[in-house]
């Protein structure tokens, strides 16, 4: 009866789910709105909850901050607050505590950007019912509220169950062998004298089989010392054994038994010792009664939380804060022993042009592949990580000298270098390794992940494809380079940017168009030219302005020009691999045009043969839609990018501008002309005019004339100078052109 009295309330929750399922549905339909509260901090984040819960059908207060939060939790006041975990003056974990210590029923979810395991699982413990990991997608948010909806309206149907039944003497011995959990009873020694039923469909034992056997048969075997004085308890109240977690061993898995699918089961044990009763005057200790709580979903749920800490999502592999975890380890290893450590930054060349032309689906899995195949290259005892992006971290824990890490970065290289097979697309990447060396290099796991990052841009801004150990004297570029880019923000907005313009001259001389060249004048450095700075531009973001500021200022000019009646036939502008890549580009144009009253065919842009390749139905799109407005299309440094030509006939191209280092090849002692023989004999068969750059000698000159070149620009002619030095150039081709023919 003792055992009977002690199990009414363990396992009622089920029971009266089974026994009142169909009650539960007919209440569901009538159920009203679900209430739910929304505490946070960021007014936006509300706002967006607001009204993705409206839209839901569910009923939504928002508030601030916790002490509205508190102040707004009242009994039966709410089904479920959405709560943030760090807020100024009371945070998520106060509010819950003040749920608990004032009985209030509200259901908490815990929405938090903090990622880290102990967060997460602080916040279950302090009674929070569900979290949620920012950011997140609305559908998954809404299923983890109607997970809880669901979960709140069986306990209370279960509530309403228990009052009908409280007094049915069946009801207590139904309660202990419908329990969710195990309840036994041992004897004094330790043996099974009664066990309910759920233990079969749980360890796959009947009750059979346990009742006389002793409770050892269930522990695991490494749990063994922490079940000894627990799981055959003897003390009584405050003192008994509460909560504490060990396995217990399931039976072979048997045909029928679906509920194990592993030789162990995590339970949180409670027990208590059995006395006869004080009337009796003999207190005598007769045993012990427990129960055992099925805990392993919690516990599949802590690792995959921990596993999401500590690994990167997308690849498997450990993050950075694992990696930073495994690397100061080795390191304090590494001081006591004396050997060295190496660290590896590695960044993939080429890929975000993978990523940018053929989508994120096809570069996530070219991340995955890179990563096995790195994998490949190292020792059972290295680490491999990714930090982000398609930047990756290799760990050699022991290493002799520091040709071993070179070893192994060549290595990597050379695994990379073969194409990978992506959805029946042949896919090339290349790797730049930066490498640091412990205890050379730094002496902390930041300053060795920090100086072979710095190793790793020294590689990209040299050459792609390579490797280079850290030195000091890196660290004087990389400030300069950081220091550029912090001065690039602000260039924009202090007017420091200019153009030079180089003109292009036709076959009488005479001036037929200005190519604008972007110059930056550096209030430390001086003059700065494109090379210097528009790959920064490019990886700050800020390319975009640049390209708007270079196109609005070359129009104003045009626009001065045109009014002063010595504008050339056209101004033309470099457009980058990004530019194109904006939506509204055409848009932008077509405005700054408008801006200044100029017709679209004043305007020529240039663009390489290599950004068409990138995405050939964008750029199709783009080109075609500046091209119906009598905007000039050029293909700049044509020769030297891409090899098929088929994109001449698809897109609409106007002028071919042939790359300096084939106009370098045309002198007398040195053969090699046929290249530009080519590309002009090309040209004018498809009607497009072609320009030569890089003309420095008069014999260049006089042969790309008397090929018919329709176009040159070069040093020989004139150097790229600014619009007041240029303006007596173009008055004179003005005057010229006015000139009656035969005068």
């Amino acid at each position: 009866d003792l055992m009977v009295a002690v199990a009414i309330g363990v396992g009622i929750a089920a029971v009266l789910f089974i026994l009142g399922l169909s009650g539960l549905a007919a209440a569901a339909q009538a159920a009203p709105p679900a209430r739910i509260l929304a505490v946070d901090d960021d007014p936006r984040l509300l706002d967006s909850l607001r009204e993705l819960l409206l839209l839901n059908g569910y009923q939504i207060d928002t508030v601030g901050g916790g002490r509205e939060a508190i102040a707004a939790l009242e009994p039966d006041a709410y089904d479920i607050a959405l709560i943030d975990l760090r807020m100024p003056e009371v945070d998520g974990h106060q509010i819950m505590r003040y749920a608990v210590e004032n009985n209030i029923c509200t259901d908490i979810i815990v929405i938090s950007g903090e990622a880290s395991f102990e967060t997460a699982v602080d916040a279950l413990r302090n009674g929070a019912h569900d979290f949620l990991l920012k950011p997140y997608a609305p559908e998954q948010l809404i299923r983890r509220i109607d997970n809880t909806l669901e979960r709140r309206r069986l306990r209370a149907d279960a509530a309403t169950f228990q009052e009908k039944l409280l007094n049915s003497e069946k009801l207590h011995r139904f309660l202990v062998n419908t329990s969710p959990d195990i309840i036994y009873v041992l004897n004094e020694e330790g043996f099974f004298t009664f066990v309910n039923q759920r233990v079969e469909e749980l360890l796959g034992y009947t009750r059979e089989e346990l009742i006389g056997q002793h409770y050892t048969m269930l522990v695991y075997d490494e749990d063994m010392e922490l079940a000894q004085f627990a799981f055959n308890e003897r003390r009584t109240g405050r003192r008994a054994t509460q909560n504490l977690e060990l396995r217990l061993r399931a039976k072979d898995q048997a045909e029928g038994h679906k509920s194990f699918s592993t030789s162990a089961m995590c339970v949180e044990l409670s027990a208590t010792g059995l006395y006869s009763p004080p009337e009796t005057g003999d207190r005598r200790h007769l045993g012990t009664y427990g129960v055992a709580r099925d805990i392993s979903e919690r516990k599949q749920a802590e690792a995959v939380i921990r596993y999401q800490a500590y690994h990167d999502l997308l690849t498997g592999l450990p993050n950075r804060t694992l990696f930073k975890d495994r690397l100061s380890m080795v390191i304090a290893q590494a001081r006591r022993v004396g050997h060295m450590v190496a660290v590896m930054f590695i960044d993939l060349d080429r890929f975000k042009i993978v990523n940018d032309s053929l989508g994120h689906v096809i570069g996530d899995r070219l991340l995955r592949t890179v990563g096995q195949r790195i994998e490949t290259c190292l020792r059972e005892g290295d680490t491999l990580a990714r930090l982000g992006g398609d930047e990756f971290v290799v760990l050699l824990p022991q290493i002799d000298q520091r040709e071993n890490a070179a070893v192994v970065a060549r290595k990597i290289i050379e695994t990379l270098a073969p194409p990978f097979a992506i959805e029946q697309r042949e896919l090339y990447i290349g790797a730049s390794i930066g490498i640091s060396i412990f205890p050379t290099d730094g002496d902390t796991d930041e300053e060795l992940i920090k100086n072979a990052d710095i190793a790793m841009y020294s590689v990209k801004n040299d050459t792609r494809g390579g490797l280079a150990f850290y030195s000091h004297t890196m660290d004087a570029h990389f400030s300069q380079h950081f220091d550029l880019e912090v001065g690039l923000r602000a260039a924009l907005a202090n007017n420091e940017f200019l153009l030079h313009y180089q003109p292009q001259f036709d076959e009488t001389n005479g001036i037929n168009g200005a190519e604008a060249l972007l110059r930056w004048q550096h209030p430390e450095r001086g003059l700065l030219y494109p090379g210097e700075f528009i790959h920064l531009a490019e990886e700050a973001g800020l390319i975009g302005h640049i390209t708007e500021w270079v196109l609005d200022e070359a129009l104003r000019q045009m626009k001065v020009w045109r009014d002063a009646g010595i504008a050339p036939s056209r101004v033309a502008v470099n457009l980058s691999a990004l530019d194109l890549k904006r939506a509204g580009i055409v848009d932008d144009i077509m405005r700054s045009l408008v801006r200044h009253g100029l017709p679209g065919d004043c305007l020529e842009l240039e663009i390489t043969e290599n950004l068409i390749v990138q995405d050939i139905d964008t750029v199709t799109q783009r080109l075609t839609a500046l091209a119906q407005h009598d905007i000039n299309i050029a293909i700049d440094d044509f020769g030297t990018g891409y090899s098929s030509l088929s994109y001449l006939h698809q897109l609409p191209i106007h002028t071919l501008k042939i790359d300096r280092s084939f106009v370098h090849d045309i002198s007398p002692v040195r053969p090699g002309r046929s290249v530009i023989d080519a590309i002009i004999a090309m040209a004018h068969s498809l009607d497009l005019t072609v320009v030569a750059e890089g003309v420095e000698t008069e014999t260049q000159r006089e042969w790309l004339a008397q090929h018919n070149c329709h176009g040159m620009q070069g040093y020989l002619l004139s150097r790229p100078v600014s619009a007041a030095e240029i303006e007596p150039l173009l008055a004179i081709s003005a005057e010229r052109r006015d000139v009656p023919i035969g005068s």
